[in-house]
């Protein structure tokens, strides 16, 4: 599963990571993940928050691309579910352009959106976690346990990623 979470700056942030994210009407950094299916991280991107969800997303793949290369192709392709932002052609189109083989290695998925009778069921109101979503979003409540990634404090986007992995490693250990 892949998601984003835009999270805003604070006044010790640099300006080449600032970004704004007009969706969110957030001005900081976006941090994108991948986690397995019990919500540990497979592949963590910092970016400025203007980024896109797919451009993200690539990015991230592409920093990793050699995690795909040396996968064997006669094991179970991975599956990255993603929500309804994402694009599924846009993405599968540049993947294949950077590595020509790896939709034969991974595929994407579109989660399934609430139905009206779900956002309706008795005693539910506002947000209704889509339950196969739940795992990636369970994993962004683990990141936002870490005070130092509630808001963006680091100077750059590398020391961002790295409080965001810290927080990982604290909590699988």
């Amino acid at each position: 599963m892949a998601d984003s979470q835009a999270v805003k700056n604070t006044c010790n942030a640099s300006v080449e990571s600032k970004g704004f994210c007009f969706y969110k009407a957030t001005n900081g950094i976006k941090h994108h993940l991948a986690v397995d299916t019990l919500g540990f991280p497979f592949f963590t991107l910092c970016t400025p928050a203007n980024v896109s969800d797919d451009m993200g997303l690539l990015m991230m793949l592409t920093l990793n691309i050699e995690y795909f290369k040396a996968k064997p192709v006669n094991i179970p392709k991975i599956t990255f579910l993603l929500d309804n932002g994402y694009h599924l052609d846009t993405l599968t189109q540049r993947l294949e352009a950077i590595y020509p083989a790896i939709m034969r290695k991974i595929r994407f998925e579109l989660s399934p959106k609430p139905s009206k009778a779900e956002k309706a069921a008795p005693g539910k109101t506002g947000f209704v976690p889509v339950a196969t979503r739940w795992i990636i979003e369970r994993s962004n409540a683990w990141m936002e346990r870490c005070k130092s990634l509630t808001k963006n404090f680091e100077r750059t986007l590398v020391n961002a990623k790295a409080q965001m992995d810290l927080c990982f490693v604290r909590l699988m250990l």
